[in-house]
């Protein structure tokens, strides 16, 4: 809303991205491994696809909420617009703890979801991918039953599918390696050198091991990184590979002494304030607060997890001169290989490695250059300057659909 009022957009745009285009409710039926028929509420939340197809990913979790799955894919529009791909937004999940469930039972909840959407989904339609809970595994299974559906091979239907069935090399590190194609070009527009930077990142999971792997590669100073259970600072430098080898033996990754350097395990609250040059944040939402933004004494952060710094916290680190890169542009390499897959997957022909990271570069660094323009023009944040490019071209889309 911010945005949009510093841009002096149409309120009656504003009143039309406001409400999703469609909002489907499912029951999926499952006969349970003792004989028991159980039924789950299903969701898919279509925003907008007044640029393309909706795109967002499937979440099984026990708290899937309507109110939740409808942030998600208004969260998407506006993602895949920072970086101009033609694809709109959705999110959908089902209500379940999948870990409750057997190999089989969460197959064929999958395979009832499926059915029950199928109306609803395909490559022109909505393809939705992975997210909280669900893996290439599911999106499988979703293509396999959309295809016998349909009668005919659909891989685009799903995207984040493994190799084997039509899924994009470049997947797996998309989203880090969006992140610092990001990072490398706020670099060269401050005229700095990566091996000037010291970087510390929250979250060593996927995101935040590849993120870290990468920045090591690329030249960055890695001093600290953290899992759940909390963090190890090493203030010479430390290397992702050998820290992530510790963390698989010994469980986590602040329990870790890395040869020949000075490393000490500190709590993941003390890494958000340490003393660096980049916070990458690529853990959970809401960790920069208004608690302990004022501590923070980084000079740039980067978020690639989901939301990592809280409105509140936003506007102490705005007043501290403490730059965000926001998720919805740092993240985006994720939905951008993704959009790739349902290319490939279109045109039944696959891109190498490098094609991908090429193509992902360009896309990344051209997204950035509307959003630092726009950051300077507005003379307002990353974010908001974020969102204003979305909705440049939400609204551009719209007026020339309606010949306005």
């Amino acid at each position: 809303a911010a945005a949009a009022k510093l841009m002096g957009l149409d309120p009656n745009i504003v009143e039309a991205l406001r409400h999703p285009e469609r909002i489907i409710e499912v029951s999926v039926p499952v006969k349970m491994d003792d004989g028991e028929l159980k039924v789950f509420r299903g969701f898919r939340v279509q925003h907008n696809s007044v640029r393309g197809p909706y795109k967002g990913g499937i979440r099984y979790h026990p708290e899937v909420d309507m109110d939740e799955v409808k942030a998600l894919a208004t969260w998407m529009t506006i993602k895949c617009s920072v970086v101009g791909i033609p694809l709109g937004g959705a999110k959908g999940g089902i209500v379940v703890d999948p870990k409750e469930l057997s190999v089989r039972e969460l197959e064929e909840l999958t395979r009832q979801y499926t059915i029950a959407l199928a109306d609803f989904i395909g490559p022109e339609k909505d393809v939705p991918a992975p997210d909280v809970y669900t893996n290439p595994q599911i999106m499988a299974w979703i293509a396999d039953e959309f295809s016998k559906i349909k009668g005919k091979n659909v891989p685009g239907v799903v995207t984040g599918k493994a190799l084997e069935i039509g899924g994009s090399e470049g997947r797996e590190d998309a989203t880090s390696q969006g992140g610092v194609y990001i990072l490398e070009e706020w670099l060269k527009g401050h005229d700095k050198k990566p091996s000037e930077m010291t970087v510390a990142v929250q979250g060593f999971g996927n995101a935040g091991f590849h993120v870290a792997r990468l920045l090591d590669e690329a030249g960055f100073k890695v001093i600290a990184v953290s899992d759940s259970k909390g963090a190890l600072h090493c203030e010479g430098g430390l290397h992702p590979g050998e820290a992530m080898d510790c963390k698989t033996e010994k469980g986590e990754v602040g329990e870790c002494s890395l040869a020949g350097q000075s490393c000490e395990r500190i709590s993941n609250e003390e890494l958000l304030v340490l003393d660096c040059d980049i916070l990458v944040l690529a853990a959970m939402e809401n960790q920069i607060t208004a608690e302990n933004a004022g501590d923070v004494k980084a000079k740039l952060i980067l978020e690639l997890a989901y939301g990592p710094v809280s409105p509140e916290g936003d506007e102490i680190l705005e007043s501290m001169k403490i730059r965000v890169i926001p998720d919805i542009l740092a993240n985006a390499g994720g939905v951008t290989v993704s959009y790739f897959e349902l290319v490939q997957n279109q045109s039944n022909y696959y891109w190498s490695s490098e094609e991908v990271q090429e193509k992902l570069k360009t896309i990344m660094c051209k997204a950035w250059d509307a959003v630092y323009e726009n950051a300077k023009k507005y003379k307002c944040p990353y974010r908001k300057a974020a969102f204003i490019t979305a909705m440049e071209r939400l609204a551009d889309a719209i007026r020339v659909r309606k010949g306005d």
